[in-house]
């Protein structure tokens, strides 16, 4: 089955309000079919956002590869154990869950980035760090 391609891109700062809510741009909103994504740890201390469309077919490629390779089964238990499902509500907002926001660093500003497939969540203060990390490196 082949979906339309997404392409999520774009920074955008938005704040966590109470209650671990963050907005979602409406740029970024737009692209997602239905109401819910998932969520999951990311690489670099941020949260993975995916269309639960992509996540599903990501997920079918994934078990269709082999798993007699010990990182294959590695990286399948870090997102998977951490993934779940979360609803976007009416003002476009999703919750982050505790054990994500913590494992992420994220207190109150954010960076909400578009990566291509998928969404990062990333605390502001490290998203700024690791952009000036690999700025030094690109330009250099």
């Amino acid at each position: 089955m082949v979906n339309s391609m997404r392409c999520f891109l774009g920074e955008y700062s938005p704040n966590i309000t109470e209650g671990s809510r963050i907005a979602l741009p409406k740029k970024l909103r737009d692209q997602i079919a239905g109401d819910g994504v998932v969520l999951s740890k990311g690489f670099e201390k941020c949260v993975f956002i995916y269309d639960v469309q992509d996540w599903v077919e990501r997920a079918q490629r994934q078990i269709d590869k082999s798993t007699d390779n010990v990182k294959t089964r590695d990286l399948e238990r870090y997102m998977y154990a951490s993934a779940t499902e979360a609803a976007i509500d009416v003002q476009g907002r999703v919750v982050i869950p505790s054990p994500l926001k913590e494992y992420a660093g994220i207190k109150a500003k954010t960076a909400v980035v578009g990566v291509g497939d998928h969404v990062e969540v990333w605390d502001y203060a490290a998203w700024k760090a690791y952009m000036d990390k690999v700025s030094a490196t690109l330009v250099a």
